[in-house]
């Protein structure tokens, strides 16, 4: 999920809709809600943000250092003014980058990609067997030629992907591709996507690269 900070419903409104194009789930609060949320949040809702985009809002109801140290997401300031100063000040408020507007949506989530492998040490891509799985949007490969999925199913792939191998929960899963603020989807649809991404790999790859135990939830075995 990522989260948006901006005073603006319209902007809010324009980002949701183009992250939801691409199948990034998304949600947009005000400063002062936000700082609600973020201090009343259950961990595991705080843990399943990929990002913090931060826009036009209250700077002192925004604090990225703190933000990274309760989720570890990257936060990136959306700068609408094309100035050095303005940009040194937003670094010094600890953003991870600064992104000048207009910007591309997909350019966003590759800086996000970018950020988090850093932070982690990770690879462009995780291999499993024949499968290369990216974490940039793009359908994931085997030997080299797209393998073409439904934007829920390559959203699950990716995310047990960017958990290296680590088992993850259906309610984590549900919360990464629906959001936490989404009460009109029942969580039992994430069984129904994985079951269906599953057999397609399946049949691609002749193995099942998932591995799941009841109670326990899924872990991409790499």
């Amino acid at each position: 999920m990522i989260v948006i900070v901006d005073e603006r419903d319209l902007v809010k409104e324009g980002y949701h809709s183009l992250f939801g194009r691409e199948g990034v789930v998304s949600a947009g609060f005000r400063s002062e809600e936000f700082g609600t949320w973020v201090e009343n949040a259950p961990e595991g809702d705080l843990k399943s943000v990929q990002a913090f985009l931060i826009g036009e809002c209250d700077q002192n109801a925004v604090s990225p250092r703190r933000l990274r140290d309760l989720t570890g997401a990257p936060v990136i300031a959306l700068s609408e003014q094309h100035s050095l100063d303005n940009t040194l000040r937003l670094f010094d408020a600890g953003v991870d980058d600064v992104i000048r507007k207009p910007v591309h949506i997909r350019e966003i989530l590759a800086r996000i990609s970018a950020i988090r492998r850093r932070a982690s040490d990770q690879a462009a891509h995780t291999q499993v067997g024949p499968m290369r799985i990216f974490a940039d949007g793009r359908d994931p490969e085997i030997d080299g030629e797209p393998m073409p999925l439904p934007r829920r199913e390559r959203r699950i792939l990716e995310y047990l992907a960017s958990n290296s191998g680590r088992r993850v929960t259906k309610t984590q899963v549900f919360n990464a591709i629906y959001g936490v603020f989404d009460d009109e989807v029942e969580e039992n649809v994430v069984e129904s996507h994985i079951s269906k991404l599953r057999k397609k790999l399946r049949e691609r790859l002749g193995f099942d690269p998932v591995d799941s135990k009841r109670f326990l939830g899924y872990r991409l075995v790499v």
